[in-house]
């Protein structure tokens, strides 16, 4: 399955792009930003658990990056709601589950295969915010490859740079974002292909957005055939 495969081209997804869509677990549904493979794939989705819903023990081969964005999720007797950031690593296995229904961002198969250390951060834990640059930073994950952090932004903030050598990736986690003469909502989505520009503007105060910077350089540049 190809999806949004082509790491050298710009995508935006909205909201009333969002289309969900069954996957093989039962009360498990998802929305496919990209993907390449099948269910052993490298892909970024959204992905939905109706309550009481559970995934037998599994493994990710090429780990997994999870953010929590609403209700609450489940990995054995541990539990993170809404706001936990977790990163488990390639090889890694787990049992998932909600008993309440969860609505998660997920990334799979995307870690180098050096990756070894399990991350769990709770993003709504004000001791793990810093202001640098007159922004509030929440840092989830750094190496020599990828930055990842959350960022809070008020009104009118410009988030710019003239172009991103490996690339970035924006999900808007609450509030909106404009660019040029686009409104972006909660929800919405943004691919950065390496070497393009970003140029984003908070459109409302406390817009929150999940920043990934530096990971499309090793990606695809090519359609896979």
């Amino acid at each position: 399955m190809l999806i949004n495969h082509d790491f050298s081209r710009r995508v935006t997804v909205t909201p009333e792009d969002h289309g969900w869509v069954p996957s093989p677990q039962r009360g498990v549904d998802r929305v496919m930003l990209d993907r390449i493979g099948g269910e052993q794939a490298r892909a970024t989705s959204f992905v939905r658990y109706l309550p009481d819903t559970a995934f037998p023990l599994h493994a990710h081969p090429g780990g997994e990056e999870i953010l929590v964005l609403a209700g609450q999720f489940s990995e054995g007797e541990r539990h993170y709601p809404a706001g936990w950031y977790l990163r488990n690593p390639p090889g890694s296995c787990h049992q998932p589950h909600s008993t309440n229904g969860t609505l998660l961002f997920v990334k799979l198969g995307q870690m180098r295969r050096q990756e070894r250390v399990q991350l769990r951060v709770n993003t709504r834990d004000a001791e793990n915010w810093l202001t640098r640059e007159g922004m509030q930073v929440c840092p989830l994950f750094s190496d020599a490859h990828e930055r990842v952090c959350l960022l809070r932004l008020s009104v009118g903030t410009v988030l710019a740079e003239p172009g991103l050598p490996g690339g970035a990736e924006v999900l808007i986690v609450e509030g909106s974002l404009i660019e040029g003469n686009s409104i972006h909502p909660q929800g919405s989505w943004l691919r950065i292909a390496p070497q393009q520009r970003l140029a984003l503007m908070a459109g409302s105060d406390n817009t929150v957005l999940y920043l990934k910077k530096g990971h499309l350089a090793a990606a695809p540049q090519e359609p896979c055939l």
